[in-house]
């Protein structure tokens, strides 16, 4: 569903070209089918990095269930049972080849996340998840490690593993982090349009108007308008009793509707089809 709101928005913008010149069209459109394109790769990395965090956590399983191993053998270490120490060194061996293995797998993600130019929430929580995973992954081998160390069976290789988790737990949560403002600033440049409204004088004042045409003129002065978040916006107060849309928005989508002091306000019924054909909005009023 989100996939099919996103191009009918990519849609919306080139149809809103017949209001510019036919360069911006050209410009417009190439823009639209880059942005296709980007949607496609994006899919497919989702799906890489999705199956690549299947693969780290399948690892964890495997780690944990040797550390559960390795605490059923503590009674029969101290104890000095020979077999046990045997079963205890093996499981430790494992947990050491799996956490490099492990580790491998984090570099591979963290290169995908780097190269990747999206994200989704599914994305965002799992990266939280792993990120949690490391932080008591290299918590509970400190545990294990002291353990051991009281036993005299301290295993060295584990102290670089503790080390490079957590080096990665800190990259992971910093990518994660610029990844996540990335989307945000994506979100809002999708979600953002601008209104005006002002007499037709002021509106020629501003090139926004010209010779009967609307946003025509190369020196429009776009600082004139109102930046706002379609998704939240859905009425504007015209302080006036009369009052044209000039730009081409959908009817039914809005509707015009008077106080008290029989002053108008433009109510947005259909946000997402209001703004389908142009993301500018142009109101003369009297």
């Amino acid at each position: 569903m989100k996939k099919l709101a996103f191009l009918v928005v990519c849609a919306a913008v080139v149809a809103s070209c017949d209001n510019f010149t036919g360069e911006s069209k050209d410009q417009l459109r190439a823009e639209n089918d880059s942005l296709k394109v980007v949607l496609g790769q994006r899919d497919a990395e989702l799906d890489e990095m999705m199956g690549t965090f299947n693969d780290i956590s399948e690892g964890f399983r495997q780690i944990n269930a040797a550390e559960n191993r390795v605490d059923l053998q503590r009674g029969s270490v101290a104890e000095g049972s020979l077999s046990a120490r045997q079963q205890m060194a093996s499981d430790i061996e494992f947990i050491r080849k799996q956490m490099e293995e492990n580790k491998q797998q984090i570099e591979k993600l963290q290169q995908m996340l780097k190269s990747s130019k999206t994200n989704s929430a599914q994305l965002k929580r799992a990266v939280e998840q792993l990120t949690q995973d490391l932080a008591d992954k290299a918590q509970r081998i400190e545990e294990l490690q002291a353990e051991l160390a009281s036993k005299n069976i301290r295993i060295q290789e584990l102290d670089a593993a503790v080390t490079d988790l957590t080096t990665q737990k800190e990259q992971l949560t910093a990518e994660n982090e610029a990844k996540a403002k990335t989307v945000s600033q994506q979100d809002k440049a999708l979600n953002t349009a601008w209104f005006v409204f002002g007499t037709k004088k002021e509106l020629k004042d501003q090139n926004i108007l010209k010779k009967g045409e609307v946003l025509q003129d190369a020196e429009v002065n776009k600082d004139y308008f109102t930046e706002v978040d379609i998704r939240t916006t859905k009425e504007i107060k015209l302080y006036s009793k009369s009052a044209d849309i000039l730009t081409n928005h959908p009817a039914g989508s809005y509707a015009f509707e008077k106080d008290d002091k029989n002053q108008l306000t433009l109510k947005i019924t259909n946000p997402q089809e209001f703004w389908s054909v142009s993301k500018y909005l142009v109101i003369q009023v009297k």
